[in-house]
């Protein structure tokens, strides 16, 4: 039985840049595949965050790093080179899913406790009918999911923004249309 169905994907290549969006998106153990493989490092070997450098925002970063470097040397009027990022370095989960009733709510200014209304940085956002009032992903943590070919564990919700985090337990496929299964 479907709870929801997928309505958008975006991989962000670079941490901290715009994401790109995707109608299909390939699910391997570390989550989708391009998203966050890239940091932005500056000349003093400093690894650049959005809060520290908020031009990274503004920059569609395209997965290739000799572009994206170019991109954000000139969003930011400073140079800088991309290092792959080999692990989560802030400690998150492999895919973030957000509903688009959660984000509905939050433009309405109802947000959970400790939450941000700004942009939650989603790699999944789904359409979960039903009571509208509730950000209904928010009660899976815990549970399995099916996407397209792929199957999630919810595990935890973000600390600052909407939606659940989850991680990868069958790597497959997942594209814009899919049902949300719970498995």
């Amino acid at each position: 039985m479907s709870a929801g169905t997928v309505v958008g994907i975006s991989v962000y290549p670079v941490r901290g840049c715009a994401g790109t969006a995707l109608p299909r998106a390939d699910v391997d153990p570390e989550g989708l595949a391009g998203d966050r493989a890239w940091a932005a490092v500056d000349e003093a070997g400093r690894v650049l965050r959005g809060r520290d450098a908020p031009a990274l925002a503004g920059v569609a970063a395209t997965g290739d790093p000799a572009a994206d470097a170019a991109a954000v040397t000139a969003a930011l009027g400073r140079p800088v080179r991309l290092e792959p990022l080999t692990a989560r370095p802030d400690g998150s989960a492999a895919v973030h899913l957000v509903s688009r009733q959660a984000l509905d709510l939050a433009a309405a200014g109802v947000v959970p406790a400790g939450c941000g209304a700004e942009d939650p940085r989603a790699n999944l956002l789904l359409d979960l009918p039903g009571d509208p009032s509730r950000e209904l992903e928010r009660a899976w943590v815990g549970r399995r999911l099916r996407l397209g070919s792929a199957v999630l564990e919810v595990t935890r919700l973000p600390k600052h923004c909407l939606g659940v985090y989850a991680e990868v337990v069958e790597p497959g496929a997942v594209a814009v249309g899919d049902d949300v299964v719970p498995a």
